[in-house]
């Protein structure tokens, strides 16, 4: 029997975002499926795969564009297979203490395609994180990495175990 083909799509750049998509994908690996891990603007055609994860960046309340775009791109193929959408969110620990809903794009994302669940994980802003708002909330004291590596990988042997069940 062949190994279930997972994508797991990622829309930001830089990031919170990459590195759970990155641990996802490790996770799914490990539990013997075959997995492509990329960047949601570079995604085309969603046909080959047997499930889809896709993540993108929470930034000023709106979903990242770039997985907004793979959404209005892939729809209707991906309305045919098991999705789960995930938010890389707020630079604080509130994602880890309490379920936060999905922002307003994140939800339509998740209602037009059927997704099976989101969840949103916490962020990570460095000194090494490009761009403005970055900059001023590492010289502000407020940046940091608040991603839970443990509960992003409970989170896809969950996905794993659903999958299983389906195939």
């Amino acid at each position: 029997m062949n190994a279930q083909r997972v994508l797991v799509a990622y829309g930001s750049k830089h990031g919170a975002t990459a590195g759970i998509a990155e641990e996802i994908g490790r996770s799914l690996r490990d539990d013997g499926f075959e997995v492509v891990v990329a960047p949601a603007q570079d995604v085309e055609d969603v046909r080959g795969y047997d499930g889809v994860v896709l993540g993108g960046s929470l930034y000023a309340g709106r979903w990242n564009n770039r997985a907004r775009r793979c959404v209005e791109r892939n729809g209707e193929h991906l309305r045919h297979r098991p999705v789960w959408l995930f938010s890389s969110g707020p630079v604080d620990s509130s994602a880890e203490q309490r379920n936060l809903t999905p922002v307003r794009d994140a939800a339509r994302a998740m209602e037009s395609l059927g997704a099976r669940e989101h969840v949103t994980f916490g962020g990570s802003i460095t000194d090494t994180t490009p761009g403005l708002l970055a900059r001023i909330l590492v010289r502000q004291g407020r940046a940091g990495d608040f991603r839970d590596p443990e509960r992003i990988r409970a989170w896809a042997r969950r996905i794993g175990a659903e999958l299983a069940v389906t195939h």
